[in-house]
């Protein structure tokens, strides 16, 4: 390992979040402990995205390796550093004292520690999104750092896009009152240049406006109240997000907001108000268990098992339900979809192979999918499909997602300009004054 700088020794969360993080490290020389191997095995089985990953990685280790040995190290590409795995490490007497169990994250530890004392001249890092390990590493004198490669920074920014423009001209709010619906953009006393589907606020003392950059004809549109299958926006952020999911030209969508601003009953709302436009309407999320309980805890077969997490996707369909009476065309044509599958709920996971072309596609509770999910499932998408994510970053059940790595961020960060994506954050909470109260000060 002469000449490198860096050592990088990975962790089992880090592959499975990134199989391709391996080629993210320049020139620097990684290890993957054995132990990790043993690990991926465990998730080579079963149809989730996870289980894709691992057995993308192993396929690509097996690939990198061919008829060489990794104790050699194994190159990893033009300007990239080599690729090592390092077998099982005694406990040294700092070790055996301070964690006498010998789980598999000890065993890293194990071998971080032994690598660090091999390469004195080398700074050796410890990449893994568990805090806890992290911190474990660091009492070691190991350093330790989090996978960011795709972390989003400015979070802030990114997540308060809706520009409000005060003082406006009542001539150009005028003219988005006028027959035309829209004005010429360089009309537009902008604060910062807009960018592709971008919303305003628009007023002045006597009148006000909700407003659309429209990135094909240069113009920015007003954007008008509508009702979709019984839903009607009740705030600005909500009548954006209408506008949004009703436009054809726009395939992408984001929604983010704290529970109870409407993301999943809006996209819901929209699918069904444009059933005639898809062959199917998906409605699905990930099934991220809560207080480390898996599904096998849950009595009953599979369908009973995924019931719990399904059940909210269900009451939001129960909402525009009760907008109609039951003996209403509209409430039994809901029955009816379901019962033929051209509105299917189901877990994220038993789309996995399913044909994604023409279809209304929303994906709940993104805020749970890794970048790399969110990749798979977008670049499955097939033609005439729209793809409509939804969640809240500030709730993450999986403990090696935050605010900056989660998928829904990601997402937002890498698609925003572009001209068939929109993203709208809604803030303010429409379920009840006892909701929004709880949110806001508990």
């Amino acid at each position: 390992m002469k000449g490198r700088k860096k050592i990088f020794i990975l962790d089992t969360n880090v592959l499975l979040h990134d199989y391709q993080s391996i080629f993210h490290f320049q020139e620097h020389d990684i290890i993957i402990p054995i132990v990790v191997l043993e690990e991926l095995d465990k998730f080579k089985k079963g149809n989730g995205i996870i289980n894709f990953h691992a057995r993308e990685l192993t396929r690509e280790l097996d690939k990198l390796a061919g008829d060489k040995l990794f104790t050699d190290g194994v190159p990893l590409g033009k300007n990239l550093g080599k690729l090592f795995i390092e077998t099982g490490k005694p406990f040294s007497d700092r070790m055996l004292s301070s964690f006498p169990e010998q789980t598999a994250d000890h065993r890293i530890l194990a071998i971080a520690e032994h690598v660090s004392n091999k390469y004195p001249d080398y700074q050796v890092i410890l990449v893994s999104k568990d805090i806890n390990l992290r911190l474990k590493a660091k009492s070691l004198d190991i350093l330790a750092q989090d996978y960011t490669t795709d972390k989003v920074v400015n979070i802030d920014d990114l997540f308060n896009e809706v520009q409000i423009i005060e003082e406006a001209d009542p001539e150009m709010i005028s003219g988005l009152y006028s027959e035309q619906c829209s004005v010429p953009v360089d009309s537009v006393p902008f604060k910062v240049k807009p960018f592709a589907h971008q919303y305003f606020i628009i007023r002045n003392d006597k009148s006000s406006v909700l407003a659309h950059f429209d990135p094909f004809n240069h113009v920015l549109d007003r954007v008008e109240k509508v009702q979709a299958y019984g839903i009607e926006p009740r705030n600005a952020e909500q009548t954006f997000s209408l506008n949004a999911l009703l436009r054809k030209e726009i395939q992408l969508i984001a929604l983010t907001g704290k529970a109870g601003t409407g993301k999943t009953l809006l996209a819901l709302a929209s699918a069904l108000h444009q059933r005639r436009d898809y062959k199917q309407i998906f409605l699905a999320r990930p099934i991220v268990p809560l207080a480390n309980r898996d599904m096998g805890f849950l009595p009953g077969d599979v369908s009973e098992k995924i019931e719990p997490y399904m059940q909210p996707l269900f009451d939001n369909l129960s909402v525009i339900k009760n907008k109609f009476s039951p003996q209403s065309k509209d409430y039994q044509r809901i029955d009816r979809m379901l019962q033929d599958e051209k509105l299917v709920i189901t877990p994220l996971a038993y789309i996995r192979g399913r044909s994604l072309s023409n279809i209304f596609f929303i994906v709940d509770e993104a805020q749970n999918l890794t970048p790399h999910e969110v990749k798979t499932i977008i670049t499955r998408a097939g033609e005439g499909t729209k793809l409509i994510f939804t969640g809240d970053i500030e709730q993450i059940d999986s403990p090696y997602l935050d605010t900056g790595s989660n998928g829904l961020t990601y997402l937002t960060d890498k698609m925003k300009g572009q001209d068939i994506f929109a993203h709208v954050n809604l803030i303010k909470g429409e379920r009840s004054y006892l909701a929004e109260l709880a949110s806001q000060l508990l």
